[in-house]
Order: structure tokens, then sequence, then C-alpha cells
């Protein structure tokens, strides 16, 4: 059975009409061992989608991020969730604590999604 997965322009009116579009979401992963702590790119897209998904209450949405994120108070980095029509919305990443391996995190998704290439 296929889902029909929203456009992020519907994710983007989803949060606005709720008032949770992820202002204040926060997620907390251990990060890798290394040097400086860091979360994997791969990782922090897939928490990023989970959390997302679990706000929204709609099918866990297709996120990039470019980065790993380093496990420092302040880092921020951006994130992309890409809706199957092509349209894109910017999701913007930003640790907020850093305890041992464990990042805790915010991120909140722009308000305005951009159309898809044509």
């Amino acid at each position: 059975m296929t889902t029909a997965r929203p456009s992020a322009t519907a994710w983007s009116l989803t949060a606005v009409a709720a008032g949770v579009l992820l202002v204040g979401c926060s997620a907390s992963v251990h990060a890798e061992k290394a040097t400086t702590p860091k979360m994997s790119k791969d990782k922090l897209a897939n928490t990023v989608a989970e959390r997302l998904a679990a706000t929204t209450g709609q099918p866990k949405p297709d996120i990039a991020c470019p980065e790993d994120l380093d496990a420092k108070v302040g880092t921020t980095t951006r994130c992309k969730l890409t809706a199957k029509d092509g349209s894109t919305l910017g999701v913007t990443v930003k640790v907020t604590s850093v305890k041992g391996s464990r990042i805790n995190f915010d991120f909140k998704a722009d308000d305005k999604a951009s159309p898809a290439p044509n």
C-alpha cells in the first residue's frame, strides 16, 4: 500500500496551522566517539526526520544534512526536507547542550517552502 507524502508546502502549512512547526522541538542523541564528539550527518538527518514525523503525525520525511554536527553548544547546520514533488523546506539545527557524548539540539523548519525546480 502506498502512502501519500505531503509536499514541503503541506509540511509548512501543517506546522503553521498547528502552531507547532518545530518551534522549540528538540532531540538528544549520543555522539560518536572522537576527539571532538560529533553526530554523523546521516544520523542527524534520520533523527530530525523521526522527530518531524512524531511531531506532525505525518510520514517520515526525506531529510538530508550537509555535514556532521559537532558537539559544541551553539553549533548550527542547515538540513533540507525534500518533498515528493521536489519542493524543499530548510530545517535549522542548533546544539543546545552537550553532556559527555550526548548532544541535545533544537530544530526549526522554515516558514516557507521553495518550489520544485522546473
